[in-house]
């Protein structure tokens, strides 16, 4: 099954939200150059260009994403500020989505940073909500305390890191493989994922399309 981080290039809503429609796996567009960054839709839940728009469709699986606590603690936000700003965001996301499944995805790029226990603050957001837990990390960190994780699904950069290597690899995780080149998949099993190692932000609308064809080609 395939699908995306979130973040596009589009300045169109609605062809930022067909891209999506396309995936195996629709995911909720977050568009940049709208104003749709991380640490601004945080302080403005439900603020996403696309969201009015996406929660007409009806949907098998979704994949919804929102920027993590830890990322936001590591931003000087406090704890209960940072899981209060998380939940309002994905709470505004997810009243009046139509979705038989609802895979939600917390964004950590930082993670390796974190120098606490970082578990406490996702359990205290995804024990409030019905979906299949994930986190997304796309730097290095200590790859053995996120198996260890009360999560579901690990979504990493496969062209930078081999989570095969590890002694703890997978225990009963899902994983999203982030790939630029479909030989970075090394052992995809049932349940998996395959993205983009990251955001496509940066890139242009024809290379979304190449990413798209990509990630279509291993099926």
């Amino acid at each position: 099954m395939i699908t995306q981080i979130g973040s596009l290039p589009y300045g169109n809503i609605e062809k930022a939200i067909q891209y999506s429609l396309k995936h195996d796996i629709p995911f909720l567009p977050e568009l940049p150059k709208l104003g749709d960054s991380m640490f601004d839709y945080i302080k403005n839940p439900g603020s996403l260009s696309c969201l009015d728009e996406f929660k007409k469709q009806e949907f098998n699986r979704v994949k919804i994403q929102c920027v993590g606590p830890v990322t936001l603690m590591l931003g000087n936000y406090n704890e209960d500020k940072a899981i209060e700003s998380c939940y309002n965001h994905i709470e505004s996301i997810m009243n009046g989505l139509n979705a038989n499944e609802i895979i939600l995805f917390l964004d950590e790029p930082t993670l390796g940073h974190a120098g606490f226990n970082f578990n406490q603050y996702w359990d205290a957001i995804f024990s409030c909500f019905n979906v299949t837990k994930g986190i997304h990390i796309c730097n290095s960190m200590d790859w053995d305390k996120l198996f260890d994780a009360n999560i579901d699904i690990i979504s990493f950069d496969a062209s930078e890191y081999d989570l095969t290597l590890f002694p703890k690899y997978r225990k009963n995780k899902r994983i999203a493989w982030g790939i630029k080149k479909l030989e970075e998949i090394k052992d995809f099993q049932k349940g998996d994922l395959i993205t983009p190692p990251c955001g496509l932000f940066s890139s242009t609308e024809h290379e979304c399309e190449n990413v798209f064809n990509l990630l279509k080609s291993y099926k």
